[in-house]
């Protein structure tokens, strides 16, 4: 499973790829700060589960979402 990870606090992003890490089957593809860093990063990652934070400075998790 391919996962992107986007939230603003790195230490949460870490946390999440670190507890991710330990299961073989689960790549993790891209991490993104930002609602409008993530919509670009999904052509390139092609994730299959995108793990969304919902409150971010900018465009949050619900608004990327929709886009």
């Amino acid at each position: 499973m391919r996962i992107l990870i986007v939230d603003d606090h790195p230490v949460t992003r870490d946390g999440l790829r670190a507890a991710l890490a330990i299961a073989d089957d689960i790549e993790v593809v891209g991490e993104a700060s930002t609602g409008e860093e993530a919509l670009g990063l999904l052509a390139e990652t092609k994730p299959d589960v995108i793990f969304m934070d919902v409150r971010m400075p900018g465009m949050g998790g619900i608004e990327a979402t929709r886009a």
